[in-house]
């Protein structure tokens, strides 16, 4: 393991840094990987692309949100960008495998489902899912929650909550996660959260939340 890390190290050290590496979400959640990034690798430059324009994604249809991330892709790339990471679950869902396809020589990076972890640390117990419309139908999660799925999961496409945390009223933010969750109030022990902008959210009310239920 030591030498890994020490073999790691020197090829960073022979990266190009003056090359920046591109960062988009469809609003700020996205803003949580872009700070785990910075710490991982200090010494790189970075672009943020919060596409608040097309936001939400998830009630668009899955050609939008390919053109949408392709000409977020082209952008980056006339910034000559070296790598791309993909900071949104639906776009992830949606358009990573037909990025990939088309810029094959450029490294993409998405964000992975977080329902594999409830698969493996908290198998047998009761599981929410909450997901923009356009991830819960996409055939990528599918793909996901068929291979891992505990039977007792139970998915909420959450229509609209993005745009309500995206503008940061934490009253209605409040309001809104309460009238959504109330049916599954003592029901569920898991919550898998696929909306990064609630689990960007360090406020009372997400940190309520936390205190609930078991995040993933």
């Amino acid at each position: 393991m030591k030498e890994e890390i020490i073999e790691n190290k020197n090829s960073y050290e022979k990266i190009d840094l003056t090359r920046k590496i591109g960062v988009f979400d469809s609003g700020i959640g996205g803003v949580t990987v872009l700070r785990e990034l910075i710490k991982i690798l200090p010494k790189e430059n970075y672009i943020y692309y919060s596409d608040s324009k097309n936001n939400p994604y998830g009630d668009k249809t899955q050609e939008e949100i390919i053109n949408i991330c392709d000409e977020i892709v082209q952008f980056f790339i006339r910034k000559n960008c070296k790598a791309i990471v993909i900071a949104c679950n639906t776009a992830t869902a949606n358009a990573v495998s037909c990025l990939r396809n088309k810029y094959n020589n450029i490294p993409f990076v998405a964000i992975e489902p977080a329902y594999k972890m409830v698969y493996d640390y908290a198998y047998n117990e009761e599981t929410l899912v909450m997901a923009t419309k356009g991830t819960i139908e996409s055939e990528k999660f599918n793909l996901l929650y068929e291979k891992y799925n505990n039977h007792k999961t139970k998915l909420l496409p959450c229509v609209g909550l993005a745009d309500v945390i995206e503008e940061g009223d934490k009253k209605k933010q409040k309001k809104v996660l309460e009238k959504i969750l109330k049916p599954y109030k003592g029901k569920v022990k898991n919550v898998v959260l696929r909306l990064y902008t609630l689990s960007i959210n360090r406020t009372r009310n997400c940190r309520n939340f936390r205190r609930k239920y078991k995040v993933f």
